[in-house]
C-alpha cells in the first residue's frame, strides 16, 4: 500500500468540499476528521467569507499591545 502525503491546506479544503456537498451532517465529518464542530463550523465560515485563503491558519499574537510606546514618539 502507497501512503499518500497530505497538508493541513489540503485536508481543510477536503473537509469544505465534503461538507458543502451535503451528503454527510457536521457532526459526522468532523468527527471523521478527527475535529471539534466548533473548529468545523470556523472552517466553512472563514471558507465562505474569504474562499481557500481563509483555511490558512491565522496568527495569534494581539494586535496591540498594552505597553506599547506610541507611535508618534
Amino acid at each position: 500500500m502507497v501512503w499518500r502525503e497530505t497538508g493541513i491546506m489540503d485536508e481543510r479544503l477536503r473537509f469544505v468540499v465534503e461538507c458543502l456537498s451535503g451528503e454527510e451532517t457536521m457532526t459526522q465529518l468532523c468527527a471523521a476528521f478527527e475535529i471539534s464542530r466548533k473548529t468545523g463550523y470556523k472552517w466553512l465560515g472563514r471558507y465562505r467569507e474569504t474562499g481557500p485563503e481563509g483555511l490558512h491558519d491565522r496568527p495569534r499574537a494581539p494586535l496591540d499591545h498594552g505597553r506599547a510606546t506610541a507611535a508618534e514618539l
